[in-house]
């Protein structure tokens, strides 16, 4: 079964290209070491001040520079594990370096379409919903709207390098590694009203091309499409 970790840390964090970012490259390259085996997928992300936000309002599609809004708590990167459960997928993620400083949120998937190694112009599509607005795996309102990311796929064509769909927030749980103490919280990490509910990995030539797939992706009312730069840390 795959399993999405997301990497949340506080404020923006290392930037790359600094030593802060080289060295915490060097301690994920040990993590991914002792893990390959289970490791399905990942990539580090440009800060969110670096993102493009895709939403909707009032039946218009707005895209603007930056974070949709302020968080004290930002996701840096993720991970998808395939684990044979739960209990397997927490094992690995305490021992993600963000689990020490940060948190690793880990959550089930419905679907997990695995990427290659990522190049200097891929990007990241975090596709969030109002949690209210999740809508349960197996309904109707899901099967339709998967037939639309299904379309949109086939329409984006060799752009979509990997894709993936999650099951509802309530099955998430937060790991946290501190003192050597492994402290975990069902959920999902974020307080707000705002869940990442899927993702798209897919390369684009430009800013201005990533932001114009973006708008293509499939969203509910009042769902937003984060846009990140990958960081290319060959491997």
């Amino acid at each position: 079964m795959h399993y999405l970790a997301t990497l949340v840390g506080g404020g923006e964090g290392a930037r790359p290209g600094t030593p802060e970012f080289d060295a915490g490259v060097a301690k994920y390259a040990e993590f991914e070491q002792q893990a390959a085996g289970a490791i399905a997928g990942g990539a580090a992300l440009y800060p969110p001040d670096t993102a493009i936000s895709v939403r909707r309002d009032g039946g218009k599609t707005l895209v603007t520079d930056g974070p949709f809004t302020e968080q004290a708590e930002v996701v840096g990167g993720f991970y998808v594990f395939e684990c044979a459960n739960l209990d397997e997928a927490i094992q690995l993620a305490r021992k993600v370096p963000a689990a020490a400083r940060g948190s690793v949120e880990v959550r089930p998937m419905v679907m997990w379409s695995p990427h290659t190694v990522p190049g200097d112009d891929w990007w990241t599509a975090l596709l969030w919903e109002p949690q209210g607005d999740i809508v349960a795996p197996g309904t109707p309102e899901w099967e339709k709207m998967a037939v639309e990311h299904q379309r949109f796929a086939e329409n984006a064509g060799a752009a979509i390098q990997g894709a993936g769909a999650l099951q509802p927030p309530e099955t998430a749980t937060v790991v946290r590694e501190r003192d050597g103490k492994l402290l975990l919280t069902d959920g999902p990490y974020t307080e707000g009203a705002e869940v990442v509910d899927g993702l798209y990995v897919f390369t684009a030539a430009s800013r201005e091309q990533a932001a114009e797939l973006a708008q293509r992706i499939p969203r509910g009312d009042k769902g937003r499409t984060e846009v990140r730069r990958i960081v290319n840390v060959g491997f």
